[in-house]
């Protein structure tokens, strides 16, 4: 979220949902995944792949209702099965039957994660996912410079930035906290298509406005606000206008924690932000270990015995 400077004054924390959230932190941090997953047609992560789809279908004027549903059912089927969605299983010779058929194990494997009207959203979605077919339709050339424009990461002002690598870009970004929002919606009484519209939206401005973190937004001080408003309203001329009307009203409430959308919304941003650097934790203090004993890396099948002994053998163990 664009902050203006200078910092605000720390408010009383809004109640939130917290058993929702607990529950749900272990999927959303599994989607996050997928900012990583890339498969061997495209070198675009599966969760920018997912963002330049969504906007490519509401520039064309599709129901923001039924790509919010679509696309968080596809990130939650794809929180385990990664690069293998939909059009994939079609391609293997799987009817959309039994295409749809994985998709619902897939989504089955997070059923408690969920309550149960978002569950049965994106369960009626499937079908629709195991139909659909791998398609080039461009996006709007917004959205493909956010595929292309890295974040700051953690900045703190009058500090050095801490660098990661590789950083994670905004069409990443914007892609998870719009999905951690349609499937946090219920919890918070949010409608789901406004949480995600405005998680995929919230960072329009920089498509043109390089990320230099609260650290540097501080330093744009007053000039802020309305940098971030001529290149926001730059973006969205680029949209069908009920839609750039709608993104409009939704982006104007980010500035509280009121709404039930904005309510959504904020908490879906913040875990993102908070999970990214966990990956980024994680992976610079990875072991080989982890992989042995945590992970199953030899796992259980049928000539697992003697790929044990082959690493015995080797001391690579």
């Amino acid at each position: 979220m664009t902050r203006a400077a200078p910092r605000p004054a720390r408010q009383a924390s809004p109640r939130v949902p917290r058993d929702a959230l607990r529950v749900a932190a272990p999927l959303l941090r599994e989607i996050g995944d997928l900012k990583r997953v890339r498969t061997a047609d495209s070198t675009v992560s599966m969760a920018g792949r997912a963002f330049l789809r969504s906007w490519a279908a509401l520039a064309r004027g599709a129901d923001p209702g039924r790509i919010a549903a679509l696309e968080c059912a596809a990130a939650v089927a794809g929180a385990r099965l990664a690069g293998v969605d939909g059009p994939v299983l079609r391609q293997c010779g799987l009817t959309a039957s039994e295409a749809a058929a994985v998709l619902a194990r897939s989504v089955g494997r997070h059923a408690g994660r969920l309550d149960a009207v978002t569950l049965g959203r994106l369960r009626e979605a499937l079908p629709r996912l195991a139909a659909a077919e791998h398609h080039d339709a461009p996006a709007p050339r917004f959205a493909v410079d956010l595929c292309a424009q890295p974040r700051a990461g953690a900045t703190r002002p009058g500090r050095p930035r801490l660098m990661v690598e590789p950083p994670e870009n905004h069409g990443d970004h914007c892609w998870a906290v719009a999905v951690y929002g349609g499937l946090l919606a219920e919890a918070f009484g949010a409608d789901p298509t406004d949480a995600f519209l405005l998680g995929l939206a919230h960072h329009l401005h920089n498509a043109v406005l390089p990320d230099a973190g609260f650290a540097g937004e501080e330093l744009l001080g007053e000039h802020l606000p309305g940098i971030t408003a001529r290149l926001t309203g730059r973006s969205l001329a680029a949209l069908p206008g009920p839609l750039a009307s709608r993104l409009t009203g939704l982006l104007a409430l980010r500035e509280g924690a009121v709404h039930p959308a904005a309510r959504a919304f904020h908490a879906a941003d913040v875990l993102d932000r908070v999970l990214q650097v966990h990956h980024h934790a994680r992976a610079a203090a990875f072991t080989a270990e982890q992989a042995l004993d945590d992970l199953d890396l030899v796992h259980p099948c049928a000539v697992s015995g003697f790929h044990r002994a082959v690493l015995a053998a080797a001391e690579a163990v």
